[in-house]
């Protein structure tokens, strides 16, 4: 067993997961420690600014200046981070192995070979004075895969560990949205299947400043607008079989521009919801249970609206023992983990990659910086 640190930041731009796990890369996983560490204000606004940048980044150019900021403001983010989830659970770095660095997603065109996750690798082992591994995705990606999703083997891996036998689908509600099939025969399917969180967060925000529309307030107070919801499910992304995946402005909110806070949040959140029971027409099999991770299964209006259109089922994953905010943290230092080993992160059914796919980049540590 091997004991890993694993960050992880959403396109949601809420702060920086961290999670220790020891594991042996397959299906023994124990999870430790956790730490959830807030982006200041002037954080979220440089990596805002970066993520707008990236917008008009063409392949061959180089990285604009604001990315190049971010990248480091969002390196020393993550060292802090580290060293405030070592601190707090009495560990030295000495007692880390390895940390899986996911970065933040700026960029993500895998139609056109192409995904950037930012963050200093070399640095951050040099900060903190323990081996990285970041870039989990370019080398799916440059192999034609989609880069995405990779937390599938750790949804595998819980399912073994917590004895799951029957098929069922772990749903993250992240920036966008996702799910895993993970059937009794072991066939494991994963894609994205329409938004998360990012467009019912920039909407809350345009409409109250607030980064989230905080326990479905906005929502709840709506109707669901049926005419801008079939505008939004008109996208071809929702009749595409897997394997796909999105990046975090891949839709638009114009269809709800024309309505009022709470509808448009209504309707936003309607949005998710109903991407995700379209995406259960890709899945083999019949889930018997639908577990959700991610920031959204704490929107009440959402998960009950989830409920009511899978009718039923529908836990959040804490009802299995599992920590819903911490799993893909978790995840990237189980993956981290796989990565020193030479096992693949990604399969076909997962990213659509031709074979099974190892990656990450690894960084020795040197030194301790400050």
């Amino acid at each position: 067993m091997i004991r890993a640190l694993g960050l992880m930041s959403g396109t949601s731009l809420d702060g920086i997961d961290a999670a220790i796990v020891e594991t042996d890369g397959e299906g023994a996983v124990r999870p430790g420690p956790s730490a959830f560490v807030p982006y200041k204000p002037e954080e979220r606004l440089i990596l805002s600014m970066a993520l707008e940048a990236a917008k008009s980044w063409e392949p061959e150019a180089p990285m604009p200046e604001e990315i190049a900021e971010a990248e480091r403001h969002f390196t020393l983010a993550n060292a802090i981070a580290v060293r405030q989830l070592l601190a707090d659970a009495d560990l030295k770095p000495a007692d880390i192995s390895v940390i899986g660095f996911h970065g933040q997603t700026v960029l993500h065109q895998p139609e056109r070979r192409r995904t950037v996750q930012i963050g200093l690798g070399d640095v951050l082992a040099r900060l903190t004075g323990i081996d990285v591994i970041n870039d989990f995705r370019s080398a799916d990606v440059a192999a034609g895969g989609q880069g995405a999703p990779l937390v599938p083997l750790y949804h595998q891996a819980l399912a073994r560990s917590a004895g799951i036998s029957e098929p069922v689908a772990i749903i993250n509600i992240g920036g966008v949205g996702n799910i895993t099939f993970v059937g009794t025969d072991g066939a494991l399917i994963a894609f994205d299947t329409g938004p998360g969180n990012a467009l019912i967060d920039d909407w809350a925000h345009a409409h109250t400043g607030e980064p989230v529309d905080r326990d479905g307030a906005m929502a709840g107070a709506g109707e669901v607008d049926m005419e801008a919801l079939e505008r939004l499910m008109a996208h071809p992304f929702f009749e595409a079989p897997p394997p796909k995946s999105l990046d975090r402005f891949s839709f638009s909110p114009d269809a709800v521009s024309h309505l009022s806070a709470p509808d448009g949040a209504a309707t936003l959140t309607a949005f998710t919801v109903e991407a995700i029971a379209r995406g259960l027409a890709h899945v083999p099999g019949v889930p018997s249970r639908f577990i959700v991770s991610g920031g959204g299964r704490h929107n009440p209006v959402l998960m009950s609206m989830l409920s009511r259109r899978l009718q039923g089922g529908v836990l959040p994953a804490e009802d299995l023992g599992w920590r819903g905010d911490d799993i893909e943290a978790e995840a990237f230092a189980y993956l981290a983990v796989r990565a020193l080993r030479g096992k693949p992160l990604s399969l076909p059914g997962t990213t659509g990659v031709p074979e099974p796919m190892p990656g990450g980049q690894l960084h020795r540590a040197g030194k301790v910086l400050g």
